[in-house]
């Protein structure tokens, strides 16, 4: 009995070590939307930080989800960047793991361009949750 009790009470050691020890946090941002006008030229928004209170550490990105809205039936090129790393977008929501085990303090920005030929584009709605380890 005691043996079954001790191997129990090591696993719950060990579950609560390993659950420390992937502790998450997350944080999300909202940017001004902007106008897309150019299809030879990206136009970047302003960065996406986490906010003052957030005590990111050294935490490295998990997953990104993102959204951004364009009106009906129109679209755009679309990119989500971190300092060392962009991503290509598709759609208007969605999530990504490309940017996982970056730097999950670091600005991010959204890269938008015109496909050839098309009207400008008016993107609002700009918003990232970083999840991140």
């Amino acid at each position: 009995m005691l043996s079954w009790t001790l191997r129990v009470m090591s696993c719950c050691w060990l579950v609560a070590f390993i659950g420390a020890a992937q502790a998450a946090g997350s944080w999300s941002a909202q940017v001004p939307g902007m106008m897309v006008a150019m299809s030879d030229r990206e136009s970047v928004s302003q960065p996406a930080t986490p906010p003052a209170e957030a005590s990111i550490g050294g935490g490295v990105i998990d997953r990104v989800h993102w959204r951004l809205d364009v009106p009906p039936g129109e679209g755009v090129n679309a990119w989500l960047c971190h300092p060392q790393q962009c991503v290509a977008l598709s759609g208007m929501r969605g999530t990504v793991t490309a940017l996982a085990g970056r730097q999950a303090d670091a600005p991010l920005r959204f890269r938008f361009a015109l496909r050839p030929g098309q009207r400008p584009v008016r993107v609002q709605g700009l918003q990232v949750i970083v999840n991140y380890q």
